[in-house]
């Protein structure tokens, strides 16, 4: 079983903010695959299926996703490697994509809050790029990972979506 999760904060005020392009991505893919999404109480997520992988939108805020995670883990019996997750990432230009089999929380809240919860940086993530210089350098980063994405970023949305659920179906 593999274990697909995208990072996110729960809540509409939320949506379209470049701390959820785990959870868009996810929406994405969902909607393009006729997948549905099902509140999990017990995981402290909502989770959608399809054959023998999981989706999953954590709706822990997004510095205790590894708790929803762990618990998910532990209850299938799933090993670091069978999780990828989906994180945003303002040191990569908007639109890029990286994966890396494992590595350090890079300053993500989320990948430190995984780690600390699985005790180990060997799990796979695909880091999705927000970067927008200009914008984080007049309003802090903070307030950055919770903006909405411009215009422009969102016109090119669709396009980097595509490319992050092509992804996901290879994995």
């Amino acid at each position: 079983m593999k274990l697909i999760v995208g990072f996110g904060n729960p809540g509409a005020k939320y949506n379209f903010t470049r701390h959820n392009f785990g959870f868009l991505a996810l929406d994405f893919y969902a909607k393009v695959h006729d997948l549905a999404f099902q509140a999990q109480p017990k995981f402290k997520a909502e989770i959608a299926k399809d054959g023998n992988t999981l989706f999953v939108k954590p709706q822990t805020f997004y510095n205790d996703q590894g708790m929803c995670i762990r618990s998910i883990c532990d209850f299938y019996k799933l090993t670091p490697q069978d999780i990828l997750i989906l994180c945003d990432d303002f040191n990569l230009p908007f639109g890029a994509i990286r994966f890396r089999e494992r590595g350090s929380a890079g300053g993500n809240n989320g990948l430190k809050s995984t780690i600390q919860h699985l005790g180990t940086e060997d799990f796979p993530r695909l880091r999705l790029g927000t970067g927008n210089d200009e914008l984080r350098s007049r309003i802090g980063d903070v307030d950055f990972v919770l903006s909405k994405f411009t215009e422009a970023e969102h016109e090119k949305l669709p396009e980097v979506l595509r490319e992050i659920a092509n992804f996901v179906s290879k994995y």
